[in-house]
């Protein structure tokens, strides 16, 4: 009878909770009470040391609660049953939406939106290049060293296809980025 509480006490939970962890502390609260499983004092504490814990607080609640009243099965009964509907929801809508990309109205609106996307990066990144080489939204004050990093990271993404026969990769640039600031600002 435990095993079916826990399960549909958190299936519950799972199904019904919006709006992130803190948006269903209540629901957790107004299910751990009404089971009684957890006093209101313990389950605060619960959730502060949920807080502090990595994982999803709901996750973490659930595994223990589901711990604390059937030991290990109790556990994963209600660990499963509060992921299970967002399990659920996330393969339905990966479904659709594969078929939907399929479908050419939907093709030819992406299609549509890929220029768009491209100019809001390339204008975000020609604002941040102009306000922190240039000072432009500041007083008029050029940075040397911004001109410097920004001038070496174009030249090494621009030349690295004819040298490397290949294009230099976002996570490779990042990383070159980020050792030739430590170096040129000093860590």
């Amino acid at each position: 009878m435990i095993y079916l509480d826990l399960f549909l006490g958190f299936l519950h939970v799972g199904l019904f909770a919006f709006g992130g962890a803190y948006g269903a502390i209540p629901l957790i609260r107004d299910t751990v009470l009404s089971y009684g499983w957890l006093t209101d004092e313990a389950l605060s504490y619960m959730i502060a040391v949920s807080e502090s814990t990595p994982g999803p607080i709901m996750v973490n609640l659930a595994t223990y609660v589901g711990s604390s009243q059937a030991g290990f099965p109790g556990a994963v009964l209600a660990t499963l049953a509060v992921v299970l509907p967002s399990f659920v929801i996330i393969l339905l809508v990966t479904a659709t939406v594969t078929n939907l990309l399929k479908n050419r109205y939907m093709q030819a609106v992406l299609s549509g939106l890929k220029p768009c996307i491209i100019g809001i990066i390339l204008a975000t990144g020609v604002f941040m290049i102009l306000n922190n080489a240039l000072g432009l939204t500041k007083n008029f004050a050029y940075d040397g060293r911004s001109i410097f990093l920004t001038l070496l990271l174009g030249t090494i993404m621009f030349a690295s296809k004819p040298v490397l026969k290949k294009q230099i990769s976002p996570i490779t640039l990042i990383i070159i980025a980020a050792f030739c600031g430590a170096f040129v600002y000093g860590i």
